[in-house]
C-alpha cells in the first residue's frame, strides 16, 4: 500500500496524533526511579540504571540530617571536624530511542501489529525522557533506511522523532521487501559511534536478524551507557492457535499455513518460542535489562508492569 494512501487506524498503522497524545499516559513512568525489589531494573535481575550523573559542588561543614555516606574522611582527619561533599545532578542527558520498523515487525495476530506496538512504546519512552528533563532523539530503522533524530530537549524534537516513526511505519506494506539481515547490527554500530558516554538507550525491536556481532555491540553500548531492551513479540509466539490459518511473512514472501494440522502447528510453535528464547539468552549474556511487550495487549499497562511500578493513571 503506498504511503500516501495509508489509513492510520492505530492498529495496523500508527498516527502522529496518537503518539503525541500518549504524553499524558506516560506521566508517572520512569526508567530511573527507585524500583521495587521485583522489578526488572532492580537487585540481581539487572544492574540499576545510573540515571543522570552527579558532579562535585562543594565541601562544607556537616549539618544534622546530611547523608553520612558523603562524609569526607580526609577533611575530618585534617581539621578534626566533619565535612561533607555536596553534589549537583546534571541538568539533563541524552536519551536515544532505537525503533524497529522493518518488515519483520509488520505482523499482528490479535490487537496491534508489532510495528504499531513499537511505535507506541517509542513515543512513551520519548515522553518519559522529556518529562525527566532529558534531551530526546533516536534512530528509526525501517525498509532499507535509518533515519537519525539528534537529541534535543523540546516538544518539537519529540514530535520530530514521532514523525520519523510514522513515516517508517507507513512505508510498510505486504508488497514491500527489504534486505534486513544486517540492519539491526548496522543500527547498533551507528549508535555506538554516536552515543559516546552517559546516554540512556532504549532499543525497541523484535530483534530479528541477530548475529555473532550483536552481542559485542550490545556490550560495547552498555559499557558507558544505560541500555534497555524492549522486546516486542506477537502472542502467537507463545501459543500457536489449534486451528485456522496463519499468514507467515518475510519481506515480500508470504505463506498461508493451516495450523490445525499437527505437522504444521508444532514446528511453527517450536520455532517461534525458540526464537524468543534465543533473543532472551542473548540479552541476558549482554546484561541488558529486558522488558517483554506483547502486541496483543495494552502497551502502557504492560510497560508499567514490566517496570515493576504500581502507578495510578494520571488525572
Amino acid at each position: 500500500m503506498p504511503a500516501d494512501t495509508v489509513a492510520p487506524d492505530g492498529f495496523v498503522y500508527a498516527s502522529l496524533a496518537e503518539l503525541m497524545g500518549l504524553e499524558a499516559r506516560a506521566r508517572g513512568l520512569s526508567f530511573v526511579a527507585r524500583q521495587p525489589l521485583a522489578s526488572i531494573l532492580s537487585g540481581n535481575h539487572a544492574s540499576r540504571l545510573r540515571g543522570r550523573g552527579l558532579s562535585f559542588d562543594e565541601l562544607r561543614h556537616y549539618l544534622p540530617g546530611d547523608d553520612l555516606r558523603h562524609l569526607d574522611w580526609r577533611a575530618f582527619l585534617r581539621y578534626g571536624k566533619p565535612f561533607v561533599r555536596t553534589f549537583t545532578e546534571e541538568r539533563d542527558r541524552p536519551t536515544l530511542v532505537l525503533v524497529d520498523q522493518r518488515m519483520s515487525m509488520y505482523f499482528g495476530s490479535q490487537r496491534y501489529f508489532k510495528s504499531v506496538t513499537a511505535a507506541r512504546l517509542a513515543a512513551v519512552c520519548a515522553w518519559m525522557a522529556f518529562h525527566a528533563g532529558d534531551r530526546v532523539g533516536g534512530l528509526v530503522f525501517g525498509i532499507q533506511r535509518v533515519e537519525p533524530v539528534r537529541p534535543l530537549r523540546s516538544r518539537a524534537r519529540v514530535e520530530a522523532l514521532c514523525s520519523a516513526i510514522v513515516r517508517a511505519n507507513h512505508a510498510l506494506s505486504a508488497l514491500a521487501s527489504e534486505d534486513q539481515d544486517a540492519q539491526l547490527d548496522k543500527v547498533l554500530r551507528t549508535c555506538v559511534a554516536s552515543a559516546g558516554h552517559d546516554h540512556l538507550i532504549c532499543i525497541i525491536s523484535d530483534f530479528a536478524g541477530i548475529s555473532a556481532q550483536t552481542l559485542p555491540l550490545l556490550r560495547q553500548l552498555r559499557r558507558h551507557n544505560d541500555v534497555i531492551a524492549l522486546l516486542v513479540y506477537d502472542p502467537i509466539a507463545l501459543r500457536v492457535p489449534e486451528k485456522g490459518r496463519v499468514n507467515v511473512t518475510q519481506g515480500a514472501q508470504q505463506v498461508e499455513l493451516e495450523v490445525g494440522r499437527r505437522r504444521v502447528s508444532r514446528p511453527l510453535g517450536d520455532f517461534l518460542a525458540g526464537r524468543l528464547r534465543d533473543v532472551e539468552a542473548l540479552l541476558s549474556r549482554s546484561q541488558v535489562p529486558l522488558l517483554r511487550i506483547s502486541s496483543g495487549g495494552d502497551t502502557l499497562e504492560q510497560l508499567r508492569r514490566e517496570l515493576g511500578r504500581v502507578a495510578q493513571a494520571p488525572r
